[in-house]
Order: structure tokens, then sequence, then C-alpha cells
């Protein structure tokens, strides 16, 4: 029952995500960057945690989770750290998942060969 959770929530936020591409004028890098943020206010509010704990990997997979990461990370910082944490907290917090998408899309690049069109 968890694979279907995870499997409705992710895309139901990826089927709300085209939706917005298809009906708005916005471009798909300011898409992310509202996702992002968003993730960072629903965890802020408190309301994107228990939404995770109940979703499982549809709701911390998406740039949403993303955001709520960065805020966790920068909540615990700034608790441990007083101001400085506002600016180490998210980059500890998303370290793993940054550098695996990098070393896996260099590997990718490698293996594939991609060419620019």
């Amino acid at each position: 029952m968890d694979y279907v959770k995870a499997f409705v929530v992710g895309g139901g936020i990826c089927l709300l995500v085209q939706i917005l591409m298809d009906n708005t004028k916005l471009m798909p890098g300011r898409i992310m960057v509202l996702l992002v943020v968003s993730g960072s206010i629903l965890g802020f509010l408190g309301i994107y945690e228990p939404f995770a704990e109940w979703a499982g990997a549809g709701a911390t997979v998406p740039l949403l989770g993303f955001g709520n990461t960065l805020w966790k990370g920068i909540s615990e910082a700034i608790s441990k750290d007083g101001f400085l944490g506002i600016f180490k907290g998210g980059f500890t917090a998303s370290a793993v998942g940054i550098s695996g998408a990098l070393i896996f899309g260099y590997l990718g690049a490698l293996i594939f060969k991609p060419k620019m069109k």
C-alpha cells in the first residue's frame, strides 16, 4: 500500500505541475523555483512533514521535498549555530542529494554520449 500511496501522491504533484506548465506562461525554471519555495514554506508552517510521513517517497522525492529538506537543515542549523545556520544549514542538509545528482548525471553523460541539438 505504501508504494501505491507514493505513486499516487508523486503522480498528483507531477499532474499539478503539468497543468501549471500547460495553462500558464511560466517557464520551467520558474516553476522549479516555485516548487522548492513552496516546499520550504510548507515545511516552515509544519504542514509538509506530516504529509511526507504519510505519503512517503511520493512527497519527499519531488522538488517540494527538496524545499522541505532545505528548510529542515536551515532550522536545525539556526538552533545549533545561530545566525550562521541560515547560510550553512541548507548546504549541509542537501549535500548528499545534490552530490548524487551531479555524480550520476556525469556518469550518465559518460555512458550515453549526449550531443547538443
